[in-house]
């Protein structure tokens, strides 16, 4: 799941204040439900036969997405509402890329989704054009194939505010000092709530995981593939979970990577909360990384001294924002980086030092938005409304400001890093005007096959305890924890212990007699 913390107060829409215990969206009778279930279950059987009669006209991709030959683009088409297939329908965009072995060596098509919500998938076919070694030896047996889900990116996107609003900076320190803030936030988060309705509302009740997975079960039939062979990472482990639920026997090899909590209790508010908590103890994991690399970068040779640099820096932008541009929201959307990715230690920690010591602008050209980039502050904008519409839509949320106000005052009194940020992000779903589902009890149904489970063991964004709840759920499954590491998504880092029994799996379908434990992969250098 990518958290973005700035762009939760993002954007000013249209008046409006958040109603404290305002009433959610009603909830379909049981028999109703069972029903509407029953109808879309006949909906996804008329979209993937259509599409597997129909196929895919591939062809070279628009100049514009920035995918090379031989990468090859197409489109697929789903209802909006698999309730109502004959209805209006969207198109979702694909590309793919053949298989680089022999055809005797050649297994089908591997589908794959990096999270979000709201995450594109169609660079996945460029790890064959950029030779990426880790996956080389599945490029042999499938052709990789990327998607843009329903409302993100080329696939019938969505929108909640006018891009370049949504960027610009400073915004409000996510952090209340008073009342009076929160009540500026909550306004910030029932505009955005309307500006998704205005601009996307016709979407909004649609704007679901299990409606994504449906629309995965017609890609795969688009693909002429009797059975899936797919990867998910981040939120891609959810949509992976809900499709495992909804499609056990056309699924044939699954591999799930840093995993949401599939707990309907969990999803969505609890798992923010959970979150909160665990980007504390990444962070915490990342700054003592700097302190013993002190000599590199100068901001203290011990945790708690590297920690109360960050709250100078955090202090002197609230006061006066860096370049006019970067305040604490600006701030904590670069910063957050460095615990969700190993990757970006270095980086972070040097932009850090240099305004340190004396020079702020790599700081300020990393963690302010470019009002030019007008493609990248589109595709952001679009990200985020994605993330919104699906967190919201899935799952019932707390309607009552008292109980945010209270479960976030109580967190950030301990986690004070991403707490109130990740409030305002998500706020928008307690005045969501579009239905909200009950999520899928995501369990092992008749037909499904062994899942590969990978996680790291302090991963910040997905916590470690998703990753066995799933375990749990879906019998068979084999479970692979990287020890004492914390980097999200950890299927594209070198670690011969892991990326070995992935590739294992994915060529020959074969796990571990047992749960697997592998060291971590190494760590970062200055």
């Amino acid at each position: 799941m990518r958290r973005t913390a700035l762009l939760g107060s993002a954007g000013t829409l249209i008046a409006g204040t958040l109603v404290a215990g305002a009433l959610a969206a009603p909830a379909a009778s049981a028999h109703g439900d069972r029903d509407h279930r029953d109808a879309e279950s006949i909906g996804v059987a008329v979209a993937a036969a259509r599409a597997a009669a129909t196929g895919i006209d591939w062809q070279d991709c628009p100049a514009d997405w920035g995918l090379e030959k031989p990468i090859q683009c197409g489109w697929v088409t789903v209802p909006v509402d698999y309730a109502k297939p004959n209805g209006k329908k969207i198109k979702l965009a694909v590309d793919r890329i053949k298989s680089t072995g022999t055809p005797a060596e050649r297994q089908g098509a591997l589908l794959y989704n990096p999270g979000g919500p709201g995450a594109s998938g169609l660079r996945f076919p460029r790890r064959v054009t950029t030779e990426n070694a880790i996956w080389a030896g599945a490029a042999k047996a499938y052709d990789f194939v990327g998607f843009d889900p329903r409302g993100v990116g080329h696939s019938a996107p969505i929108s909640c505010v006018d891009p370049t609003e949504f960027v610009k900076g400073p915004k409000a320190d996510p952090v209340p000092d008073s009342e009076a803030d929160k009540r500026a936030q909550r306004k910030l988060a029932a505009e955005y709530a309307r500006g998704c309705a205005e601009k996307s509302g016709a979407m909004l009740p649609f704007m679901t995981t299990p409606n994504s997975a449906r629309d995965l079960d017609v890609i795969r039939a688009a693909l002429g593939e009797r059975k899936l062979n797919f990867v998910g990472v981040s939120y891609g482990t959810y949509l992976g979970a809900v499709y495992g639920t909804l499609f056990p026997t056309h699924v044939r090899r699954m591999v799930l990577d840093s995993v949401v909590n599939p707990s309907r209790d969990k999803i969505w508010y609890e798992a923010n909360l959970d979150q909160d908590i665990a980007f504390e103890g990444r962070l915490k994991d990342w700054m003592t990384w700097v302190a013993r690399h002190d000599s590199t970068y100068h901001l203290g040779d011990t945790y708690t001294e590297v920690r109360a640099q960050w709250d100078v820096l955090r202090a002197a932008a609230k006061r006066n924002p860096l370049g006019g541009k970067v305040g604490p929201a600006e701030l904590i959307g670069f910063f957050q980086n460095a615990p969700y990715y190993d990757s970006m230690w270095a980086s972070v920690a040097e932009a850090w030092s240099a305004y340190a010591a004396g020079d702020p602008q790599p700081l300020i050209d990393a963690a302010a938005a470019d009002p030019t980039d007008t493609a990248g502050n589109i595709a952001s904008e679009n990200g985020n409304a994605v993330y919104t519409a699906v967190e919201c839509a899935d799952a019932p949320w707390p309607t009552s400001w008292k109980k945010w106000d209270r479960d976030n005052t109580r967190l950030h009194r301990k986690y004070p890093f991403m707490t109130w940020a990740n409030a305002w992000m998500n706020l928008p779903c307690a005045t969501w005007s579009a239905p909200r589902q009950r999520p899928v009890e995501v369990k092992t149904h008749k037909g499904l096959p062994p899942v590969l489970i990978v996680q790291a063991e302090r991963d910040a964004a997905t916590p470690y305890a998703g990753a066995v709840e799933l375990h749990k759920r879906f019998k068979g499954s084999r479970l692979i924890t990287e020890r004492d590491a914390g980097s999200h998504g950890i299927t594209t880092l070198v670690n011969p212990c892991l990326n070995t029994k992935v590739e294992a799996y994915l060529l020959t379908g074969k796990l571990d007699a047992r749960d697997q434990t592998c060291a971590p992969h190494a760590t970062p250098q200055p």
